[in-house]
């Protein structure tokens, strides 16, 4: 889960050594859980018999909590809130735009997300900015029921677009 593989924290720390309190707070702001106190609880005991050491432990933990609901596997938020803390995304997207607005001599910023956190982030960051930027996406667009189709994967994203006044 990390993106720069020098990085000395893991996912398996996280899991392995953070508190339920903790690990509650991770997933239920970066991954929306709404099951992440009980699953929480669940790693937390289940990792005083056994280190948890596999992303498959981790998805049956959490698949005893929660139970499938659609396509999307109950594990799948706990190792995007995970993966988030981990690389800390949050934080560099928080630094990364204003820097990048700052750049822009003219033209347009476009910046395709694919959580709501993000989302609210590069919304916030346009709107502050409103001053130099002319936003061109009030609303952030999203892929059409076509594009899904043929790439499943761009179903959660958004763009949002903004020029240089």
């Amino acid at each position: 889960m990390r993106m720069d593989r020098n990085q000395s924290l893991t996912a398996e720390d996280l899991v392995n050594r953070l508190s339920k309190t903790e690990l509650a707070r991770i997933f239920r702001e970066y991954g929306e859980e709404p099951f992440a106190e009980r699953i929480a609880a669940a790693i937390v005991e289940r990792r005083k018999r056994k280190r948890i050491s596999s992303t498959r432990e981790l998805a049956e933990i959490v698949e005893k909590v929660v139970r499938r609901k659609g396509r999307i596997h109950p594990a799948t938020r706990v190792f995007m809130a995970l993966r988030i803390a981990v690389n800390e995304e949050l934080e560099e997207l928080r630094s990364a735009l204003p820097m990048a607005i700052s750049l822009l001599k003219s033209g347009r910023i476009c910046v395709l997300s694919y959580h709501s956190l993000e989302d609210r982030i590069v919304k916030d960051c346009f709107r502050k900015r409103k001053d130099e930027l002319n936003i061109l996406t009030p609303k952030p667009l999203r892929p059409s029921r076509e594009e899904v189709s043929i790439n499943p994967s761009a179903r959660s994203a958004r763009l949002r677009a903004a020029e240089r006044r």
